[in-house]
Order: C-alpha cells, then sequence, then structure tokens
C-alpha cells in the first residue's frame, strides 16, 4: 500500500509540478498554522490548497487528453511515405588540404 501511494504521489507530481508545489506548500502552512495555533497561516494554508486542487480538477474536465484526439481519427498505416519524395542527402567529404583538429 505505501509503494503504491509513492508511486501515485510521483507521478502527480511529474505531471503537474507547479500545482503540486501549491498543494505541498498549502500543506506545509496547514501543519505549522495548526501546531502552532497560527489560524489565518492555517487558513492561507487551506485556501492555497483549496485552489491547487480546483485548478487542477478545471484543467482535467476544460482540456481533451491527448490519448482521446488520438482514438477520435483514424490512424495511418503508414508513419513515413513509401517512397521519398526528396531528393537524398549529399555525402559529406574532407578536405584533405584542412583535416580537422
Amino acid at each position: 500500500m505505501k509503494n503504491s501511494w509513492s508511486r501515485i504521489l510521483k507521478s502527480v507530481y511529474r505531471k503537474e509540478p507547479i500545482l503540486s508545489f501549491a498543494a505541498t506548500a498549502g500543506a506545509v502552512n496547514v501543519a505549522i498554522g495548526g501546531l502552532s495555533e497560527h489560524w489565518t497561516l492555517m487558513a492561507v494554508g487551506m485556501g492555497t490548497i483549496g485552489v491547487a486542487i480546483a485548478l487542477r480538477w478545471w484543467q482535467v474536465h476544460t482540456h481533451r487528453s491527448p490519448l482521446e484526439s488520438v482514438t477520435s481519427r483514424a490512424i495511418s498505416p503508414y508513419v513515413l511515405p513509401p517512397a521519398p519524395d526528396y531528393a537524398p542527402l549529399p555525402t559529406l567529404t574532407m578536405s584533405r588540404k584542412n583535416p580537422p583538429q
């Protein structure tokens, strides 16, 4: 169970580093404010966490995932064209007079 939570937290932190940082900073403010009885700091931390969660929810519900856009259209069986329509690249030759140093 502990391992799965760490994997979930790592994947979320990698996907959204700014919102994850804001949520972490808010959690630290809540912990410090709650333990030292500074209720304003605790309220600011809870507000920060709430804003981070709201922004993440808004991002999830307003933006389509890349997977949906790929599966909604037909996928071509060929990634590259079957025959090159361009001239091949010239071969590189080294001058014998000025070799690289």
